[in-house]
């Protein structure tokens, strides 16, 4: 089976002044389809810059970066652009939904980059807010909404292009517990409807709902450990937030 991301080798090195400064050393990695991946680290371990060179938003110094199969090194900005929209789903710790737009309208923003017709558009954006439990909120902007269903809102964002994996940068880090573990509780049901996840969080306990947990230090992937048995969020979280197939 094709990983849907490869690293092999990879190393990032920013210049800062005259000052070489080595973000990633030699990181090889793959993630299999339908995979559950946690990235923890100490700040300043590599974990921001290891997602932005799977979510294509840097490129590695040396190394190949191969996404389902094929090199992307060779690939221009637009190309580069293109594959972000349509193959790979973002999610922010802070959100980044626009204010002034309605839930639906946020939702639909990736769809008309990628040039989906108006109607397919208002489908794909309706079914994505049911898949996350918010179609009641739809026509809701941001500021009208709490953390947890701006968080909702910026998951079905991520998922209305039907991406190959899911990129997720602390998506609990501005929730309350119980918002964290509704938000979590989606995103284990996304993962057992075979969507590819990796997530970055510095928690031990929201990492072990994963399947397997990569730990970097000092730019280096130092640890690879599979969690034996996954946690669950409380059952009534998973039933408040079922995500429909």
């Amino acid at each position: 089976m094709t990983p849907v991301v490869a690293l092999r080798e990879a190393t990032k090195i920013y210049r800062l002044g005259k000052v070489d400064v080595p973000a990633l050393r030699g990181v090889g990695l793959a993630i299999e389809p339908g995979e559950f991946v946690a990235i923890m680290g100490p700040s300043g371990s590599g974990k921001s810059t290891l997602m932005n060179l799977l979510g294509c938003l840097d490129r590695p110094t040396s190394g190949t970066y191969l996404f389902g199969g094929h090199d992307v090194s060779q690939l221009s900005d637009d190309e580069l652009a293109e594959l972000r929209n349509r193959r790979i789903g973002f999610v922010f710790q802070t959100f980044n939904l626009l204010p002034r737009l309605s839930a639906l309208k946020n939702v639909e923003m990736p769809m008309v980059y990628a040039g989906v017709s108006r109607a397919e558009r208002l489908r794909r954006a309706q079914a994505a807010l049911e898949r996350v439990g918010l179609a009641h909120r739809a026509s809701h902007a941001p500021p009208e909404l709490s953390g947890g269903e701006q968080q909702r809102v910026a998951i079905a964002r991520a998922l209305v292009n039907t991406p190959s994996i899911l990129l997720a940068d602390e998506p609990t880090g501005n929730l309350d517990s119980r918002s964290g573990e509704e938000i979590l509780a989606i995103v284990q049901e996304l993962n057992a409807q075979d969507m590819t996840i990796a997530m970055v969080t510095h928690d031990r306990d929201i990492a072990e709902h994963s399947q397997r947990i990569i730990h970097l230090r000092d730019g280096r992937l130092v640890r690879d450990e599979m969690v034996p048995r996954p946690k669950q969020a409380r059952q009534e979280l998973i039933d408040l937030a079922v995500v429909s197939p």
